[in-house]
Formats: structure tokens, sequence, C-alpha cells
């Protein structure tokens, strides 16, 4: 901070924003704080705003373990798990972010939207075209090196494919390891339950160590930058992939017309995923790969204009800098710390450690050949493959400094997730 500066936190001088908290907290201890919208959005900033700035000033985990936004995270569960936050704020900001009204999808629209029509068309398409090459690199090599150190404790390459590698990659919980118990029920005859119990225990440990490896990675692109652009990129050698939106007025209007255009875009992602083309090849299709498509398919075509793309880019800059950093209270809320201490046996920490680091290394090699930049590759293709879903999206790009790859990190978790079910139905076949 310089010399003569007031100290900020969460936007506001230092007393300022430690009176909000107080007042905040008194009206939620006290039980008066509504547990509406407007009510857990405000537990959530006050809770959200002492955990980051911890987190950004605790020496060592501000550098290596991921800062402010992993501290919300981890720091959230924490308090959860000793009932130091009051039960029913923490249910409720963990119910309006991601149950009704599920705040995390106009998160991650928003953020879709803005990241992908802030591209330039050419090297826009020519990203998305080298993308699945990458996202099979990875789980490629997250089956070899799971088999690999599954051979150390005597477990065979089959059931290291599917009790360890198939729900990993799976693309999260109710896109992966749901869908995936239910493909073997069909293939064995036995309980769904039965697969599941296992799968979500090893998911479980592979979201942790994805959440911390981002953050490790992004520290390693701070040392060699050249394995890495701007955090908002992919390609190497195109020069910087947003348009120059200083260059470009957007007013209120502009902003208006793009969040139409965003929610639009969702409500044609969600037609295709419900009514029109609600599976490929058996692997059901999430709205969000379909509102990515829709996305690129505008950007590509060039008919939205630039005010509005630059209008795009300001609604997604906002919901990164203001809204994403509470939005980390509800993952915490979310997060079961004894869930975790309780699956956490050496056999399967090793194994998963394996498997999230091959698909870092497949990522990272394939995206590398392809001409992107192997840590950003690694962070979206390899690790928001191995991660939890949307709600471990944002946590791993978050730890990572990479919000802005949003469009990338949700084609891994539905379309790569898609591609997992569809292995997971020939493998469960022949080998069950």
């Amino acid at each position: 901070m310089e010399k003569g500066k007031t100290l900020n936190i969460a936007g506001l001088p230092w007393y300022l924003c430690l009176g909000a908290c107080v007042l905040v907290f008194v009206a939620a201890y006290s039980g008066a704080l509504t547990t509406d919208v407007a009510g857990a959005l405000a537990f959530g900033c006050a809770v959200s705003a002492l955990l980051y700035e911890f987190g950004e000033r605790l020496p060592i985990w501000n550098s290596y373990i991921g800062g402010g936004l992993l501290m919300v995270f981890f720091g959230t569960a924490v308090l959860i798990q000793f009932n130091i936050l009051p039960d029913k704020y923490a249910e409720a900001i963990g119910e309006v972010i991601q149950g009704s009204p599920n705040l995390l999808n106009i998160f991650i629209v928003f953020l879709i939207t803005g990241s992908i029509l802030s591209l330039d068309r050419k090297i826009l398409l020519q990203s998305f075209a080298g993308y699945i090459p990458a996202i099979l690199g990875g789980l490629a090599c997250a089956v070899l090196f799971g088999v690999i150190v599954g051979a150390i404790f005597g477990i065979s390459p089959t059931n290291i494919i599917i009790k360890y590698a198939l729900p990993i990659m799976g693309g999260g919980n109710g896109a992966g390891a749901v869908p995936l118990s239910q493909i073997y029920e069909g293939a064995t005859g036995e309980p769904a339950a039965s697969y599941y119990s296992h799968a979500i225990i090893i998911l479980t440990i592979a979201n942790v160590i994805c959440i911390i490896a981002g953050g490790l990675l992004n520290k390693l692109g701070s040392i060699k930058t050249s394995l890495t652009g701007d955090k908002k990129t992919l390609m190497r050698n195109a020069g910087t992939l947003a348009k120059k939106d200083e260059k470009v007025a957007s007013d209120t209007e502009d902003l208006h017309g793009a969040f139409f255009l965003a929610l639009t875009a969702f409500a044609v992602g969600s037609l295709f995923s419900k009514r029109i083309l609600p599976s490929i090849a058996g692997a059901q299709i999430h709205a969000f790969a379909y509102t990515i498509l829709f996305v690129v398919i505008l950007a590509a075509t060039g008919i939205v204009p630039r005010s509005v793309c630059a209008g795009a880019k300001r609604l997604q800059t906002f919901m990164i800098g203001v809204f994403g950093i509470p939005m980390m209270v509800a993952m915490g809320v979310d997060f079961d710390l004894m869930e975790l201490a309780s699956a956490l046996s050496p056999v399967n920490l090793i194994i998963a450690v394996a498997v999230v680091l091959g698909a870092i290394f497949g990522s990272a090699l394939v995206g590398y050949l392809v001409g992107f930049y192997p840590i950003d590759s690694a962070v979206t293709a390899g690790l928001c493959m191995a991660n939890r879903g949307g709600s471990g999206d944002i946590a791993v790009l978050g730890a990572a400094d990479r919000l802005d790859l949003i469009a990338y990190a949700q084609l891994s978790s539905r379309i790569g997730g898609g591609i997992v079910l569809v292995v997971a139905s020939v493998v469960f076949s022949f080998a069950l």
C-alpha cells in the first residue's frame, strides 16, 4: 500500500468496511436479517470481505495456495464445521447461489458471454477447434497415471479406470458421478448407490486437489511467464485475444443489450438441452454447452455490435470483481470437511493425486501442441475436467486467477463430461 493511502477492504476504507461487517453480523446473530436474496448477499459479503483480506495477507497461503478467494472457500467451510456462522444464513446464501433463485447460473452465463464476445473471431474459432484434443489428452494421461500408480498398490487397471479415473474426470457430481452410477447399475444390475458412494468420495478428494493445484499453477505462471499468457487467453503467438474494448464506447443501452443477449443465450441452451437435442450418443448435454455454442456462433458471424460486445465484457468484469468473492462463501457452505476427512485414506489420496496430475500433464502437453499456453490449458482442459463441475470450476478458476476462461472450463465440465459418459458406457459394458 502506498504511503499515506488509506487501506481499502472490499472496495471501502477499512473503517467503513469493518463497520459494515459489524452491522451485518449484529443483524444476523440477532436474527433480524432476512434470509432472502438481499439478506443472504449481505451476509455473504460481510463474511467474504474479512476472509478474503486475511487470505491475501497470510504468508505462503497468499503466494502458493490460492490467496483470498481460496481462503473464503476453505474459511467458510471451517466456520460452518465449528458452528460459528448462524445456520439459517449459511443455508440462505447456499440456497440463493446454488438452489433457488440460483445466482450461480447468472454468474456463469455473464462470464461465458463476456469472455467469448470479447475475443477476436479468428482466434476464437482456432482456440475452440484445438480444445477438444486438449481435453482428450488430459483424459488419456489421467487414466495412464492412475493405472501406473494403481499398479503399485496392486489395483487392476480396470478398477482404476472404473472407480477412480472416470468419476474424477466425469465433469462433476450431477453431470458425472450421478449418471455414471446409473450406467453402472444398468451394466451390472447392482444398486447405483453402491457405485455412487465411492465415486463421490474420490471426486471430493480430487476437487480439493484441483483447487490447490490451480493456485500452484498460478504461482508457476508468475515465475515462468513463458508458460502462460494474460490469464484471459489460451492461444500463444496471437497477441491479445480480447478486442480493444477501451476504444469502443458502451453506454447503459449497450449494457442492457448485453444483459438481454446473455440471458437469451441461456434460454436457447435450455431449449436445446431439454427439448431439441437433450443427448448425443446417450450422453446428456448440459444447457451451458449449448449456451457456449450459441454465443460462439454469434461471435463468429459478427452480427453483434462491438459496443454490445464491450458491454458484455463490462458485465463480465463486474461479475468477476464484485460478485465472484461472496459467491465463494456459498461454495464453502456446500463443502463438507468431515466427508473429506473420512475419505482421506492414503491409497485414495495418492491415486487421486496421480489422476489429477495426469489431467494436468496431458492437457498441458496436447494444449501446447495445438498452440495453447500450457498452464492455461492445464487449468481449463485438465483441472476443470477433474473437479466437481460448475461450482468446482468457479473455485478452481478463482484459485488460478483465471475466471475469464470460464467458457473453456464449462466446455470441460459439460462436453468433456459427456465424452466420459460415452466412454463409461463402453467400458462398463465390456469390463463388468
